[in-house]
């Protein structure tokens, strides 16, 4: 799934009746699995100037990207962060491990050949599934019309729930970084 969508499915999951502080570490943790694409992305991208087709089929599976992209989508390290908060009875900590660990496993099925280690460090198993999130010979169309379908309903859902101007800025504020995804996709990957 793209970033924003698992900060929406993470609050539609985790984030509803929580204070301001609470939805802050759910959508966090959201985004964290995801972070060290942006830096990897930004990297590649801006600071090396390397082209797409290097940055998506050579640089994203070297060893150094792949150990940095797969400690932040590792399950048993957000389990074991997940229990130091339990110990150390934070909320916030939980919350933002749990939605760590949900953002993981909502990756898992929908990755073909570029899933994550998601029992790194003590495994290098993939889960190699026959459905991709993106890729259209792996069913990446339906699967992102899917993920359309369940953005728009997540923010329909947490529209209503989210009463406070705030809140619903920043549910707008995901939305548009929603749409903005796809229109950076058509003019620079399509």
């Amino acid at each position: 799934m793209n970033t924003p969508a698992h900060i929406l499915l993470n609050l539609l999951c985790l984030g509803r009746n929580r204070s301001a502080k609470l939805v802050t570490s759910v959508a966090i943790g959201g985004i964290l699995p995801d972070a060290p694409m942006f830096v990897f992305y930004f990297v590649e991208k801006v600071l090396r100037g390397s082209s797409e087709q290097y940055i998506w089929r050579q640089a994203y599976y070297q060893t150094h990207w792949q150990n940095f992209i797969d400690v932040f989508n590792s399950l048993p390290i957000m389990a074991f962060g997940f229990l130091l908060a339990l110990w150390a009875s934070s909320q916030v900590g939980m919350l933002l491990f749990a939605s760590m660990g949900l953002h993981a496993l909502g990756d898992l099925p929908l990755h073909h050949d570029d899933g994550h280690r998601h029992f790194f460090p003590f495994s290098n198993w993939r889960f190699e599934s026959p459905i991709s999130y993106w890729d259209p010979d792996h069913h990446g169309g339906t699967v992102t019309r899917l993920e359309i379908l369940a953005v728009v309903i997540s923010c329909t859902i947490l529209f209503r729930h989210y009463k406070s101007l705030k809140g619903r800025i920043a549910l707008g504020t995901v939305g548009c970084l929603y749409g903005a995804y796809f229109v950076y996709v058509f003019t620079v990957w399509a």
